[in-house]
């Protein structure tokens, strides 16, 4: 079987990973504390932090964008902007506003992009714009939206940006001081390969939210936990240090020598099978053709078939793929998929080069 589904998680963990994950179920409570302060020290380091304070480990990316997104003092009359792209991870939070006289505006996409900046700058010109959130690249397409632009054009106009980067942290380097995120979010469990049940959140240190500063930041396990003026581990809930142990191991793996050619390696592998998809009648791609310009995803539709009834057919033939809507209404909406949804192909670094082989081999049988 050839997994291909890593934007939803990536697998086969790495052998340390795995390792890593095991030893922490025998770890004594009373080294509980220690091995937590350490990776929660290598996580930040990871992200170019000197220090963890201001970046909080939590169950996962969706806890972390429903903090980074409703702890603000919002108002009756504040607008939220985001992107037609959006996972419902971020988009929920944001619809969850209305109910307090908070307007959502959605960007859509652009003639030859992902997004249309010129549209985000004129709806920032209007004013009102408390928060602009949106994700790094679309967990459907892979398409990369232009972020740099995205956050400079939010402080531009008195703005807040919150970067979503679940798809991209593990395939990209991610320097949190140097990119101005004012919150920024990842999930441990894709690019990262890190097991499942842990992400993150950074508030830059000028970030006011409205958590109470008595408010725990990290567990301390049987002692006083320290306390900041920013959210933290009692508004998320408990830290899995399994998976935590996992990502620290992940960490070290990612910055090995072999996998610093990771993205393009796999981007390459992608095109091998993009390629043998453009052949196959009754094909639609979606999203930007330029490799460049996406992550080492693939989405597209077959003209009369349910993506439920191709992902089928291709798992029966050796292939596990995604399907459906990927969690993702407001991005299928957009890209005129919904309510079906869309068979989405993603590779992995572990992923052979005979496992694409095979993969186009069974594209060419049962799409051409």
């Amino acid at each position: 079987m050839v997994y291909l589904n890593q934007a939803g998680t990536s697998w086969p963990k790495p052998d340390v990973v795995r390792d890593a994950a095991a030893g922490a179920l025998a770890t004594p409570p009373a080294a509980w504390s220690d091995a937590f302060h350490a990776a929660h020290r290598a996580v930040a380091a990871h992200f170019g932090l000197d220090g963890p304070e201001r970046l909080l480990l939590t169950p996962g990316c969706t806890s972390a964008l429903a903090v980074a997104i409703a702890d603000h003092a919002w108002q009756p009359g504040d607008r939220i902007v985001v992107s037609h792209l959006e996972h419902h991870a971020l988009h929920r939070p944001a619809t969850l506003l209305e109910a307090q006289g908070v307007e959502v505006v959605v960007i859509p996409r652009a003639a030859d992009g992902p997004l249309d900046t010129q549209a985000l700058e004129h709806t920032l010109k209007e004013g009102r714009v408390r928060l602009v959130a949106m994700t790094a690249a679309c967990n459907v397409t892979g398409e990369l939206l232009p972020v740099a632009e995205i956050i400079r054009l939010a402080h531009a106009h008195g703005a807040l940006a919150v970067v979503d980067g679940a798809q991209v942290c593990g395939w990209m380097d991610v320097d949190l001081p140097a990119l101005g995120a004012d919150l920024f979010t990842f999930a441990a469990h894709k690019g990262l390969h890190a097991p499942w049940g842990l992400g993150g959140l950074y508030v830059a240190p000028h970030v006011q939210t409205t958590t109470p500063a008595a408010t725990c930041a990290v567990p301390a396990h049987g002692t006083d936990a320290a306390c900041a003026p920013m959210p933290g581990y009692c508004d998320v809930g408990s830290v899995d240090l399994v998976a935590l142990a996992g990502l620290h191991a992940a960490l070290g793996w990612l910055a090995a020598p072999a996998q610093t050619d990771r993205l393009a390696r796999m981007r390459g592998q992608v095109e091998r099978m993009t390629a043998t998809l453009e052949a196959c009648a009754d094909v639609t791609l979606l999203g930007v053709r330029d490799p460049a310009q996406r992550l080492p995803t693939i989405a597209f539709t077959v003209a009369g078939r349910t993506s439920g009834d191709v992902a089928a057919r291709l798992r029966e033939a050796g292939l596990l793929v995604g399907s459906g809507l990927q969690c993702a209404p407001l991005a299928h909406e957009a890209l005129g998929t919904a309510p079906d949804g869309a068979i989405r192909l993603s590779a992995g670094p572990l992923l052979p080069d005979d496992a694409l082989t095979t993969a186009c081999a069974v594209h060419e049988a049962q799409l051409g």
